[in-house]
């Protein structure tokens, strides 16, 4: 008499492969389970249909989205000789898809719900750090306006096939999911969703930032605070104009592939930048934090929102024509160490040894948030440094700040996760220097190859502007000469810029600025070295 089959029960490590000869749309497969149930594996039978796919397939465990009766293209049933699991699928230029294999059992074997169960409980032990519940806000208003319409469309579903819990917001208006995450009890939640543009995400994370220093009794005031990393995760399902957070920490402005991110529980840690004015907290900030040409477009551009997205290119248009500098000093402490060179060429990429390095030294205690005036690190010395004159540009980021427009961003070597930022400044020169500077964010040449522009890796960041009220407005390099509607553009000399806090325009000029390393989570898991399909 033949064994029956055991109940594919998630067997402990030691215990036999489960395995059953399974068809499939490729052929027929011999399917197992491994001790551990850490990957489905997928062997051809030799006696597959003539031209059948041969190809083996693994799919792993962590990356199965679910698993359910029935076809794919069915709704779950409870009884039948089919099953179907669904899994992470890599596609070209960091997108991920949804992909789906069908596996038929012989009929009255009983085996498909048995595998439904056995790799349901797979997920549930590899899956420890998936959300089961979280809160979703939608910006009906962000970005294009079709937040809510890339949700239902593309996001929803994959919740649901996923098991997650969701609670949707859709906002009416500005600060009103700030205040529900201050005011609302979050305990029984996972994470965060916002659906939106990166205003939206910040939204989100000042909220979330505040609130778990206000229960912690920790001042935000104070610029010297060590700020506690909140317990939840932050996901962004991208809707916006730019998703410049996406890019860095995604690769992508794709909603189904950050949709496949928080489903699976990627966690990214990421530095964030306070900004203070004396001692009151301005704002957080994880792109760009920037004062001259970036404030002056910013700020130009909130005149101009009856022109949509298109603001921004008329405002930076305007910027270059008029050249405008800006007189102060910068002082920066540096990161020091060897490996602290923004001009490296490496990227900061999914594991990045960089990033993890910092990781260990954070749980060890040994992060530099005091800010020592002088410290050893290695061969190099973490100091104070000063620079004064004027300066067309002073931009600091704690990441790429990749964009479609600017595939390698500003800083392309700038790390997510290592509690420091690249300061970037441009000193004075001609309009048409700076527009070979700005030019060369778009094409993959060096942009800080010019003898203007400077780049040092920093934990710290004080500015103090020099006033120039009562001095006389003086040509700036490149205007001469300029009559008319150009000279119109560019009215006079201007004594101070804004700052520009990641898109945000800020009231004060002279700021203090400091990196927390790792601050924040988001279900991500940085850009993947190498792709490939299951």
């Amino acid at each position: 008499m033949a064994t029956p089959t055991p109940a594919p029960s998630l067997p402990a490590m030691g215990d036999p492969f489960h395995l059953s000869l399974l068809r499939t749309p490729r052929g027929r497969f011999r399917v197992s389970l491994p001790p551990g149930g850490e990957f489905l594996l997928g062997t051809p039978e030799p006696l597959s249909r003539p031209g059948a796919a041969g190809q083996s397939f693994c799919i792993p465990i962590t990356e199965m989205v679910g698993v359910q009766l029935g076809g794919s293209g069915s709704p779950p049933t409870v009884e039948g000789n089919q099953f179907t699991v669904f899994f992470v699928q890599r596609e070209k230029r960091q997108r991920w898809s949804l992909g789906s294999l069908e596996f038929t059992v012989a009929p009255g074997s009983g085996l498909a719900p048995r595998w439904v169960d056995a790799l349901q409980r797979s997920i549930q032990l590899h899956g420890v750090t998936r959300p089961r519940k979280l809160l979703v806000f939608v910006n009906p208003v962000g970005g294009r306006c079709r937040a809510g319409e890339i949700y239902r469309d593309r996001v929803a579903g994959l919740f649901a096939l996923a098991g997650i819990q969701t609670e949707v917001i859709e906002t009416q208006r500005p600060h009103e999911a700030r205040e529900l995450i201050l005011q609302q009890d979050l305990g029984d939640l996972d994470g965060l969703v916002c659906v939106g543009g990166d205003g939206t995400f910040n939204e989100l994370m000042h909220a979330l930032i505040s609130r778990t220093q206000r229960k912690a009794g920790i001042p935000e005031d104070n610029p010297a605070a060590t700020l506690l990393p909140p317990r939840l995760r932050i996901g962004i399902i991208p809707a916006g104009s730019t998703d410049c957070i996406c890019f860095a920490t995604v690769g992508t402005n794709d909603p189904v592939t950050s949709a496949l991110h928080i489903i699976i529980g990627d966690s990214q840690p990421l530095d964030v930048c306070s900004v203070h004015h004396h001692e009151r907290l301005l704002r957080y900030a994880v792109s760009l934090v920037g004062y001259g040409f970036y404030g002056d477009v910013v700020s130009d551009s909130e005149r101009h929102r009856w022109m949509g997205p298109m603001r921004y290119d008329f405002s930076g248009f305007k910027a270059v024509l008029c050249n405008r500098s800006y007189e102060g000093t910068v002082e920066f402490l540096t990161a020091g160490g060897t490996e602290a060179n923004p001009r490296d060429q490496t990227r900061c990429r999914a594991g990045c040894l960089v990033c993890s390095e910092s990781s260990h030294q954070l749980l060890g205690g040994s992060e530099e948030e005091k800010l020592p005036q002088q410290e050893s690190t290695g061969a190099a010395v973490s100091e104070w440094q000063r620079e004064q004159g004027r300066f067309l540009a002073i931009n600091l980021t704690c990441m790429s700040s990749a964009c479609p427009k600017s595939p390698d961003g500003l800083s392309p070597s700038a790390h997510l996760a290592d509690g420091t930022a690249d300061l970037i400044l441009v000193r004075e020169c001609s309009a048409l220097g700076f527009l070979r500077h700005l030019s060369r964010h778009m094409d993959h040449r060096d942009q800080f190859d010019l003898p203007f522009v400077s780049v040092h890796r920093v934990r710290a960041l004080r500015f103090t502007p020099k006033q120039l009220e009562g001095s006389e407005e003086r040509e700036r390099p490149g205007c001469r000469g300029w009559k008319g509607l150009l000279r119109g553009l560019c009215w006079g000399e201007q004594p101070l810029s804004s700052w520009s806090c990641d898109g945000e325009t800020l009231p004060h000029a002279d700021i203090s600025v400091r990196v927390h390393g790792q601050l924040i989570h988001l279900f991500a898991r940085g850009i993947e070295q190498k792709m490939g399909l299951v």
